[in-house]
């Protein structure tokens, strides 16, 4: 029997055995998504066009809202009454698993959060309808059954002319929606824009680790090119980050999008989310979708050796505050991955020339690499000022948005009166203390 190239003996694992588009030019995004699943699972395709065209966010309905809140009533009754629907015929086919977890995803999102609050107790059943089916498609993708990173940036596009090549320009983003509104759709096209960036660093990290020879002068010589071509895709992403300012109103997307993320028990008002038939929520990854699921965003720290744990001794020395942050945040935001880009990190750790001891051996790299540490950082700090200016400052805030019923924001800027008054990200956690751990770490790279 003939061996795969990666069953060979000695042969080195190569990016596209972990998912990692490089020929198309994807990186972690597919070739292509596909627009729907085949016929046997059109219930789960028509309630979610269906949830996309009637539900709205339960906190913001009142008691007046009466046509809404049967909508909303009658579809949760409909996932109710939905057979369990075997996943047989999908495991064959990463695409239409893919799809299955990204329509499951949504679909279970959309339930929680299209609840009113005056009917939400401390938890919320979700049906073995979706329950099941999403476990089992989690189990085989090796993901968290919760919407995720994947689900509404990867997965969430399709070409706008399918007969021209696969490009920036030439996709459509955000192709299922919470809120329906442009921000969501320009915040998904943002981090969207940052991933395509990341395929030329994939690109990158690939040529670095196929040298044969990192210490001769041409080698060397390569390695401070690849470097300086990474200061100048990571100062892109940064711009990129920056732009969504003018794409994205911090209050629409505090008040509208943003809270359809959340994930079990994300904050002090959130129920926890019980599986149907299933196992214990405690034991699962509930958290909803963040950036610090972003596969291409673990990679560039992987390539830098990054220690957001705090595991080696580096300058300066870690602040209280910094040692007070979740230092396991950015490894248990690998667990929402797929499980073939979790690999791919693993396959960048286990490098046989790591980085940063080339650079501290090298003099002539550490120039080079110091100045990627420092384009890293300086994209952090950036991070941090657009976190406060989405999220930080909003939860502080008293305004009413508009086009939101007064009397619901009025009940829900209550309920946030009695909450921690912590701000958290959308991944689960005490956002500012975190950002700035993480730039922080960063920093420490250097050498």
């Amino acid at each position: 029997m003939l061996l795969s190239r990666k069953e060979a003996p000695g042969a080195q694992p190569t990016p596209a055995d972990f998912e990692v588009n490089l020929q198309t030019n994807t990186g972690f995004l597919p070739e292509k998504p596909i627009p729907r699943l085949p016929e046997a699972y059109s219930a789960w395709e028509n309630a979610l066009t269906r949830a996309q065209e009637v539900l709205v966010l339960g906190e913001n309905l009142t008691e007046q809202d009466t046509e809404s809140r049967a909508d909303g009533e009658l579809w949760r009754s409909q996932m109710r009454g939905l057979p369990v629907i075997s996943i047989n015929d999908l495991k064959s086919d990463r695409q239409l698993l893919r799809r299955a977890h990204k329509v499951l995803a949504f679909l279970v999102h959309f339930y929680v959060h299209s609840i009113p609050p005056d009917q939400m107790a401390g938890s919320v059943l979700i049906p073995r309808s979706l329950a099941t089916p999403l476990l089992e498609v989690s189990n085989i993708l090796r993901m968290a059954p919760v919407l995720t990173f994947a689900d509404t940036v990867l997965w969430n596009w399709d070409l706008i002319n399918p007969e021209l090549p696969v490009t920036i320009d030439n996709m459509h983003f955000g192709v299922e929606l919470f809120s329906g509104t442009e921000d969501e759709r320009n915040f998904w096209f943002g981090n969207a824009k940052v991933e395509m960036l990341g395929v030329e660093m994939l690109h990158l990290f690939n040529e670095y680790h196929n040298l044969p020879n990192v210490s001769d002068f041409a080698s060397v010589y390569k390695i401070n090119r690849l470097l300086a071509r990474l200061v100048t895709l990571v100062n892109r992403v940064e711009e990129t980050l920056t732009a969504m300012r003018d794409l994205v109103d911090p209050s629409t997307f505090y008040w509208q999008v943003r809270p359809w993320f959340n994930g079990s028990g994300s904050g002090p008002s959130d129920p926890t989310w019980v599986f149907e038939d299933g196992p214990d929520a405690s034991t699962l990854d509930l958290s909803g979708p963040s950036a610090g699921q972003s596969s291409v965003m673990h990679a560039l720290d992987i390539f830098l050796d990054v220690d957001f744990k705090l595991q080696q001794r580096r300058y300066p020395a870690p602040s209280e505050s910094n040692k007070r942050s979740d230092l396991g945040f950015m490894e248990r935001m690998r667990r929402y991955m797929p499980g073939a880009h979790r690999d791919y990190l693993s396959h960048l750790a286990n490098t046989s020339h790591p980085l940063r001891e080339l650079a501290k051996s090298t003099p002539a790299v550490k120039e080079s690499y110091n100045a990627a540490v420092s384009a890293v950082r300086k994209f952090r700090d950036s991070h941090i000022r657009i976190a406060c200016l989405y999220v930080v400052s909003m939860a502080r805030s008293t305004a009413i948005p508009v086009g939101c019923p007064v009397f619901a924001m009025m009940q829900r800027m209550e309920r946030q009166r009695k909450q921690t008054g912590r701000s958290t990200g959308t991944g689960g956690n005490e956002l500012s203390l975190l950002l700035k751990s993480n730039r922080d770490a960063t920093a420490r790279a250097a050498i």
